[in-house]
């Protein structure tokens, strides 16, 4: 067991931004979740990659919750370069009813060389309901609104022109928590734009949090993003599995 535990910790200290839905008054105060993780291979398999995140949050416990989180990875395989993105978002949620409806706005900043995304921001804006509350410690959100997006790519010799897009932001979010502090969360995101339902974001999240000592958790998370019409050489879909340990503060 202990064995196990130190691979996992080996293997990575990142993806420390959970999809468990936050929920005004659960946690109040001022928290936060970092991670470094730095993996060296040298041999038969030449690999460097490099990764870090940090998510900070604050909780009213009466009007509103915000946070901010922040993140890069950069990678190379036999000297190549084959990672180099960087993500921030920043949201907030402020309350309309005291336990259905809530407003949120939210703003985000990415680029991802290797999807030729020299640069992504958007903003926008939303209405958050909760739907249902099966048992006790099980809750589900559904959220509708619309966003502003900018891209521009790394050109190169694929020509993709900048977009400027709206889009609506629809999504569902599931949490179930069970044991001590663990939980089982999935979120489903689906983006079209306006006037063209055909072009269009989704993505489905899985995770797994299990509490492993006082603050320590591991997370196993599972994700699949598709975009239905990706700039020239990009691939419609991506799948990521990983295996994490999270430590709060």
């Amino acid at each position: 067991m202990k064995l196990l535990l130190l691979l996992l910790i080996t293997q990575s200290l990142f993806a420390l931004v959970s999809i468990v839905p936050v929920e005004i008054g659960e946690d109040p105060g001022l928290h936060g979740k970092i991670g470094i993780s730095l993996e060296t291979k040298r041999g038969n398999t030449e690999k460097d990659n490099y990764k870090a995140s940090l998510r900070a949050t604050y909780d009213s416990n009466a009007s509103y919750v915000t946070w901010a989180e922040f993140s890069g990875e950069y990678g190379e395989s036999s000297s190549v370069e084959d990672t180099n993105k960087l993500y921030s978002h920043l949201r907030y949620i402020h309350k309309v009813t005291e336990e259905v409806v809530r407003v949120e706005a939210f703003a985000q900043l990415q680029t991802d060389k290797f999807k030729l995304l020299k640069e992504r921001a958007l903003g926008g804006a939303g209405t958050r309901f909760k739907i249902f509350e099966v048992f006790k410690d099980a809750k589900g959100y559904f959220g509708i609104g619309g966003l502003y997006e900018h891209i521009s790519y790394i050109q190169d010799a694929y020509n993709n022109p900048n977009e400027d897009n709206i889009r609506f932001n629809n999504y569902l979010a599931y949490t179930i928590k069970f044991g001590e502090d663990s939980s089982f969360s999935y979120t489903f995101y689906y983006q079209p734009l306006y006037d063209n339902i055909n072009d269009y974001v989704a993505s489905h999240d899985v995770e797994l949090k299990l509490h492993v000592y006082k603050e320590l958790f591991l997370q196993l998370s599972v994700s699949y993003n598709l975009d239905s019409k990706p700039p020239i050489g990009v691939k419609r879909e991506d799948f990521t599995q990983e295996s994490t340990f999270v430590f709060n503060f």
